[in-house]
Parts: C-alpha cells; sequence; structure tokens
C-alpha cells in the first residue's frame, strides 16, 4: 500500500475527519482543496495542502503525481449551482466537461473518477476508516413514528427511490402521501424548508441512496444544520437510509431533534423491498 492518499475536498467537516483518521493508520495525506468551499482549518491535518478553482482537473492530477498519490477520496460538499457561474476548468477539465451528455451528480463524478484511474490514481470509498458514521438503524431520539407517519415514510421512499434513479436527487418532503417537493440541485436543506412551507408540522422527510450508489461519492449526510433546517420548516419526521448515509455530529443531532420533538430514524430495506419503520 502507498503510504500517500489523496483527499479531493470540498466543505464542510467529513475532509477533516478523514484526514486525521487516515493520519491515524499511518497514511501520508496530500489535500486538493476547492477555493469556496474547503475549510482552511483542514490545512493542519494535511501533509501536503494545495488549493485549486473548481473544474481543475488538471491541476490536481499533477499535483497527485508529483507527490506520489495512487489512491484518493471525493469528500466534501460542492455548491453545485456554481456550475452556472464559479467553474473554471482548465484544459483537461474543460475537455472532460464537453463530453458528458448528461450533467448530474454521478455521472459528473463518475467522468472526473474515470479520468483519474486512466492516470493511475485509483479512486476509493468515501467511508474507509470511516465506517462509524454510518446511519444507524432505529429510532435516535426520545420520539418514535407514529403509525400515519410511518406509512408516509414508506410513500415517501417509494417516491425519493424513483428520484434517484434519474439521478436528480436524494431527499424528498411528504405529507399524508403527497409529495411537497423533490430534491434538485438546491440541496437538502433548501429542499426541507421548500417542503415545510406546505407541510408544516406534519411534514415527513426522507432521505435515501439512489439505487447503484457509488460509495466513492456523493453519500446522502445528515448533520446539526439538516436539523436546524426542520426547526425552521416546523418538520416532523426525519427519516434516513441507514447504512447507506452519513451521520455527523451525533450527539448534537439527537439533542436538538428531541428538543423540537422531531422523529429520527434509520429505516432498512429488508427482502421483497419491505421497510422496518
Amino acid at each position: 500500500m502507498n503510504s500517500s492518499i489523496g483527499i479531493i475536498a470540498g466543505g464542510g467537516q467529513f475532509p477533516l475527519l478523514f484526514a486525521r483518521a487516515a493520519r491515524a493508520q499511518g497514511r501520508r495525506v496530500v489535500v486538493v482543496a476547492h477555493e469556496g468551499e474547503t475549510l482552511p482549518a483542514l490545512a493542519d491535518e494535511a501533509d501536503s495542502f494545495n488549493w485549486v478553482k473548481l473544474g481543475q482537473l488538471g491541476k490536481i492530477i499533477k499535483c497527485f503525481k508529483r507527490e506520489g498519490v495512487a489512491e484518493t477520496v471525493f469528500l466534501g460538499t460542492i455548491t453545485k449551482t456554481r456550475i452556472f457561474r464559479d467553474i473554471l476548468p482548465d484544459l483537461k477539465g474543460l475537455s472532460l466537461w464537453n463530453k458528458i451528455d448528461v450533467r448530474q451528480d454521478d455521472a459528473i463524478l463518475r467522468a472526473i473518477a474515470g479520468e483519474l484511474e486512466k492516470e493511475g490514481i485509483r479512486v476509493l470509498e468515501s467511508t474507509l476508516y470511516l465506517k462509524h458514521l454510518l446511519f444507524p438503524v432505529g429510532v435516535l431520539g426520545r420520539k418514535k413514528p407514529s403509525h400515519d407517519q410511518a406509512e408516509d415514510i414508506r410513500f415517501g421512499w417509494r417516491m425519493a427511490r424513483a428520484v434517484g434513479a434519474l439521478d436528480i436527487g436524494q431527499c424528498v418532503v411528504v405529507r399524508d402521501r403527497t409529495v411537497l417537493a423533490v430534491e434538485a440541485i438546491e440541496g437538502t436543506d433548501a429542499t426541507i424548508k421548500r417542503g415545510g412551507v406546505l407541510g408544516r408540522e406534519r411534514a415527513v422527510v426522507v432521505k435515501v441512496r439512489k439505487p447503484g450508489q457509488d460509495f466513492r461519492f456523493d453519500l446522502p449526510a445528515i448533520g446539526a444544520t439538516t436539523i436546524a433546517s426542520m426547526v425552521e420548516a416546523r418538520a416532523a419526521v426525519l427519516a434516513v437510509e441507514a447504512g447507506q448515509a452519513l451521520l455527523f455530529d451525533r450527539e448534537a443531532v439527537i439533542g436538538a431533534a428531541d428538543r423540537a420533538g422531531i422523529v429520527v430514524v434509520g429505516v432498512e430495506e429488508g427482502p421483497g423491498e419491505k421497510l422496518s419503520v
């Protein structure tokens, strides 16, 4: 195993947590950080820290080759609406961009991963070293879903799966077996707030993996800001696919949910696509 591992870092704490865990495993951490997204504090957790602009694929490859990186991970968030205003690709990035017919999340990330692997840089699962962050099964706080809420979770699950199959998003907001909001490029928090305007105190938020989700990138993620958005929207339930999504700041999430009376539950799919709610 090569001692160096690369991190292609977006925003949030995931890159920080991964860098600490990788170094604890004896890995040398080489970070490529995106301007306007990545936390500058990540530099303190890296052996090599390098800024790039969104779309500079050639610069990423040159950096990794210079640093002897043969394995990398995609971690953290990129504000998706930036592709309309802030993307500044180099020649390598522009060439790849022009080859992508459908510019949805998975298509873009798979294309980038393909280019990296052509250059001898293997893309690994983002949960490497951090399996403990996967969302657990069952009710996390004090409040359990009611019968009607469980029915909305089952309905929302089917709707979210269908949306995910089209590579549109991973989250829906429902009420009384009616779809109120579907996640697209704006992200989960904005979807919750939009759906909450209609559903208010009976809104049920369901977040699942996309069919065929690639664990190398774009896993669903839940954190304290998710609960803050639900409090603002006065939403009632957050149901997340267990083992297929990331949970950050678990104690803070559960504490905030309990104070607000929000149900938080990890759901898994059994035989015959039957849900355990």
